[in-house]
């Protein structure tokens, strides 16, 4: 499968805005947005008025980036969220929000989300007791999350629950550290994702 493998700050760079996609390292004064208030390239000190159909591109995008995912799978999210009952782009946020590598992520068992994914890939974590090595899989209230017992003394997953406790926890989730389990309270709302996206100019753009 197709995956982004360039230099990570780029793309926070080109949004213009941090996405954190580094983990602990976005807070430090390594930052290449801190370094470079730029985009990349070498127009990247250009300004220009950007046009309606190019604020809905770079929302778009700056979604995919945050949660790692590519356009065809973007795109089948966003269908989905069409015919689910209430608004469209909080739809789209709160599926995004409860694929299985942004829980892990949101737990703090993982240091940002493409670490998150590496992990579930390597079969990691259990859903429910029974193990699940798929990132995107979509998790329900009531659900439990937990580190596979074999996994626990890996040095990266200790390192990241160690520092559980520093990290802000969203409200509609919880974690058992004594116990290294999370569990899904209730499927977040757009209120409870806190995300510098506007999710009605995704929506203006596949509307179109």
């Amino acid at each position: 499968m197709a995956r982004y493998r360039d230099a990570l700050c780029r793309l926070c760079r080109r949004e213009g805005e941090k996405l954190y996609l580094k983990g602990d390292r976005c807070y430090t004064d390594k930052c290449g947005v801190e370094k470079r208030k730029y985009s990349p390239g070498q127009h990247g000190q250009r300004k220009k008025k950007p046009s309606d159909y190019a604020l809905q591109l770079r929302e778009k995008q700056k979604a995919k980036e945050i949660y790692g995912v590519l356009e065809n799978q973007f795109k089948r999210y966003f269908y989905l969220s069409e015919r689910m009952k209430g608004v469209t782009g909080s739809n789209l946020l709160q599926l995004l929000e409860l694929r299985l590598d942004n829980l892990i992520y949101r737990l703090g068992f993982a240091a940002n989300r493409r670490q998150a994914r590496q992990l579930v890939l390597h079969g990691h974590f259990n859903v429910n007791d029974k193990r699940v090595s798929i990132p995107s899989y979509l998790v329900r209230t009531g659900d439990v999350v937990g580190i596979k017992e074999a996994s626990k003394k890996i040095s990266t997953i200790e390192e990241n629950i160690s520092k559980i406790e520093h990290r802000g926890l969203p409200s509609w989730i919880e974690v058992d550290i004594a116990n290294l389990k999370g569990k899904v309270l209730h499927a977040p709302s757009r209120e409870e994702i806190e995300l510098p996206v506007h999710e009605q100019f995704i929506v203006e753009l596949y509307s179109k």
